[in-house]
């Protein structure tokens, strides 16, 4: 049976049978039966590599932090996560830079520091108890890789269309409602921002074609 650490761009955690592309960390939310009991423990949501150095990890083992993982980047993103500093060293300077020069471009972006990024993030995504922080914005001024909500659906922008996500990949894209129409966005707002500033997210490849 699968466990329950596959996240969704609602930020919850889910039991599927997909890996993904990437690993993720929130800090230790499962218990000694392996069953999630927190939904974070740590304001510092990261993306990881799914291999780094030969390190092998056996999943939930107790007393140590519990993986997580995610179909793509843009997945990623739209719950709240960011490049891991360590492993993933130069994306996470990239998504500092892009980050730093949409939010707080009278800061360098040497002098960000990681807790206050996370901080903000936080604040942006998550609501106590375990809920998802939304918000709205006009269809036509969000960018590619932003994840909206239809019909109660998380969905991609992607590739000039509108693509509804599932643990295993994208269904076929569907209509795009109008420019000015009012979404609902998943995606945290600091990170939509840094994506207009040029940062763009790695999407799996059944987003790459437009039907």
């Amino acid at each position: 049976m699968p466990l329950q650490n596959r996240v969704t761009p609602w930020g919850q955690l889910e039991a599927a049978t997909a890996r993904g592309a990437w690993m993720g960390n929130r800090g230790i939310l499962h218990d000694d039966q392996k069953r999630i009991v927190a939904p974070w423990r740590t304001k510092a949501w990261i993306t990881c590599r799914l291999d780094y150095k030969g390190v092998h990890r056996v999943v939930f083992s107790p007393h140590t932090w519990t993986e997580l993982f995610f179909l793509d980047e843009a997945t990623a993103f739209a719950a709240g996560h960011r490049p891991c500093s360590f492993c993933r060293h130069t994306r996470f300077d990239e998504f500092k830079t892009a980050w730093g020069a949409a939010n707080h471009p009278e800061v360098a972006a040497r002098a960000l520091r990681v807790a206050q990024i996370d901080a903000q993030l936080h604040a942006e995504r998550a609501l106590r108890g375990g809920g998802k922080v939304t918000w709205t914005e006009s269809y036509g001024k969000l960018p590619p890789g932003t994840f909206i909500a239809l019909d109660g659906a998380p969905c991609l922008i992607w590739n000039g269309a509108l693509w509804p996500w599932t643990h295993t990949g994208y269904h076929p894209a569907r209509n795009t409602p109008g420019a000015a129409a009012m979404v609902t966005v998943l995606t945290p707002r600091s990170i939509v921002a840094a994506f207009r500033c040029g940062l763009t997210p790695q999407v799996h490849a059944s987003a790459t074609n437009v039907s």
